[in-house]
């Protein structure tokens, strides 16, 4: 693609190796066998892979340095998504909420699209390594909603929620907690909490999308073998720059977004115009496999002037029916790569 993105090298490094001595100890392991599943509550609650580490590493540090003071044994998972959502409710104080690009506007026509500045990484979702979100549960039900509930399009759903709403409907309806456990959690009645859920779905609502209605676009109709079958072939049709292969994996609804420019295209046509106009520095890539978000995603090399191959982006695609019904482009490759242990470069 023409335009240039170098990215935002200077990211958080999510962990620090004073943090990471301060938990360490004999009681440490007590807190860490929570780390996946807190670092999945607070994906949904900020949005962001890099904030959400950020988040659980000051919950585990607040929880080792409270331990000794902890009397309740048997709810210490309680006690750490209480220390975890306070965290996350204080990060998300006066902060804009973050968004997909077809959150922000229409569609534009490839033929009239002028690139703007990228807009700064707060702005958008970001995507996060299915390896530190999804505990590998041996129970298919529970894995399956560990990988619906981390989804691109659901996790921007959430975040048009207020933060207390957000919380509430994570924990009654993604992780099924009874109301008198958030109620105690968050220090407040059933009442409320029961008011707080009606309010989140009533938003939802307004928005055009309830949570069944996302979850159920995310997952429908596609078999594991089916989805494997097809991604062989995009990773096939991809590297041959083969269009009309392309056109054929597409739903006729399929969008296409790079955060972090400002714009989304929608349909086949609009796509392939672009991959063929604006985009057409992609011909020549290879693409490696990864996953993101409980998604199928592949890692993006663009041929390099000097040989070889370079990062260009991470592609996270959705899967529904057998067709792929949404690409998203991250383009910030110079924090994205190293956080999902990409190499930076292809010989």
């Amino acid at each position: 693609m023409a335009v240039v993105w170098e990215g935002n090298a200077g990211m958080s490094e999510v962990r620090t190796a004073k943090d990471a001595l301060e938990i360490e100890g004999p009681q440490a392991h007590e807190l860490e066998q929570f780390r996946t599943e807190l670092t999945a509550y607070a994906y949904r609650m900020l949005g962001s892979g890099f904030e959400s580490e950020d988040a659980v590493q000051e919950a585990m540090i607040r929880g080792w340095r409270g331990l000794d003071r902890f009397e309740g044994r048997s709810a210490l998972r309680s006690w750490m998504y209480r220390i975890t959502t306070n965290v996350c409710l204080d990060m998300l104080k006066s902060r804009e909420r973050r968004a997909l690009p077809m959150d922000l506007g229409p569609s534009q026509k490839t033929a009239e699209v002028v690139i703007g500045e990228p807009l700064g990484e707060a702005t958008w979702i970001q995507p996060i390594p299915d390896g530190r979100i999804l505990t590998g549960t041996a129970d298919p039900a529970e894995a399956a909603v560990q990988r619906e509930t981390v989804q691109l399009a659901f996790i921007a759903l959430l975040q048009n929620l207020p933060p207390r709403q957000r919380v509430v409907l994570i924990l009654r309806e993604v992780l099924q907690w009874r109301a008198a456990e958030v109620a105690e959690l968050l220090d407040t009645s059933v009442a409320s909490v029961n008011s707080a859920l009606q309010r989140a779905r009533a938003t939802l609502a307004t928005d055009g999308t309830t949570p069944e209605e996302a979850l159920a676009k995310a997952t429908a109709g596609t078999t594991d073998g089916e989805a494997a079958d097809l991604l062989q072939r995009y990773l096939q049709v991809f590297e041959n720059y083969d269009m009309e292969g392309l056109v054929a994996l597409l739903h006729e609804d399929a969008t296409m977004s790079m955060p972090p420019l400002n714009l989304w295209l929608s349909g086949p046509q609009e796509i392939i115009a672009w991959m063929t106009g604006p985009g057409y520095e992609c011909r020549g890539s290879r693409l490696v496999v990864t996953s993101a978000n409980g998604m199928p995603a592949f890692a993006q090399y663009r041929v390099a002037p000097d040989g070889g191959w370079k990062p260009w982006s991470l592609q996270v695609l959705q899967v529904v029916d057998g067709r792929i019904t949404d690409m998203t482009f991250f383009l910030d490759t110079p924090a994205l790569f190293p956080y999902f242990g990409l190499p930076d470069r292809l010989g």
